[in-house]
């Protein structure tokens, strides 16, 4: 999918058959489990199930051109690196035209091995880039303090897990008890990160990698 890509309901667009367009659905759903180059556009695609149009056809099948073109493609773990957990988000501010909530994505490496990744839309509208990016934030904190206390259980102990970010707001709200009165629109559950950045279970950190 081209950056920047907005897809909306296409009120007026001509109806596709249903079945099909769920069955080239879920086969990408499948295919996200070793390809998460194609997750966000997957998900994308998703929204729009209960009434497809011509267009949401055309998206779908632009991603299926584009897995018969790299199909070579993959994921590489190599033996012989570092074990350190270390995790990416993004989030992309009011990009569902439907209801203008913001979309999370992060991802989470072992050394220099991808082994988790998601993206999803958030619950809650965000009214500012710094609020989505903070919402994707509590998102993937979930995901590493999960993966901290299952790699627990193998003897691997982790503590200040750093969770790379390229919004200072996001991070200064998340570092900084004196934001709190600024944020109290925000739903009480994403403030937990906070507590584990206060904790010293995961560390955010501003990252230039977008």
């Amino acid at each position: 999918m081209a950056p920047g890509t907005k897809i909306g309901a296409d009120l007026s667009g001509n109806v596709v058959d249903l079945r099909t367009y769920r069955g080239m659905i879920c086969s990408l759903m499948y295919l996200t489990s070793s390809r998460p180059d194609i997750m966000f556009s997957k998900c994308l695609c998703a929204r729009y199930q209960a009434s497809p149009k011509e267009s949401h056809m055309s998206a779908v099948k632009r991603i299926f051109r584009y897995l018969k073109g790299t199909a070579d493609l993959g994921l590489w773990y190599p033996k012989d690196t570092g074990f350190e957990l270390i995790t990416y988000l993004d989030a992309d501010h009011a990009g569902c035209m439907l209801d203008k909530k913001s979309t999370s994505g992060h991802i989470q490496f072992l050394g220099d091995k991808l082994v988790s990744w998601a993206s999803k839309k958030q619950l809650c509208v965000s009214i500012s880039t710094a609020k989505a990016e903070y919402v994707a934030a509590a998102s993937c904190c979930s995901q590493v303090l999960w993966m901290r206390t299952q790699l627990r259980d193998y003897g691997f102990q982790f503590n200040k897990i750093p969770i790379y970010c390229d919004s200072k707001s996001a991070i200064s709200i998340s570092a900084n008890l004196v934001h709190h009165t600024k944020t109290k629109h925000i739903d009480v559950r994403y403030h937990f990160i906070k507590d584990n950045v206060e904790k010293g279970g995961v560390r955010k950190r501003t990252s230039d990698y977008i």
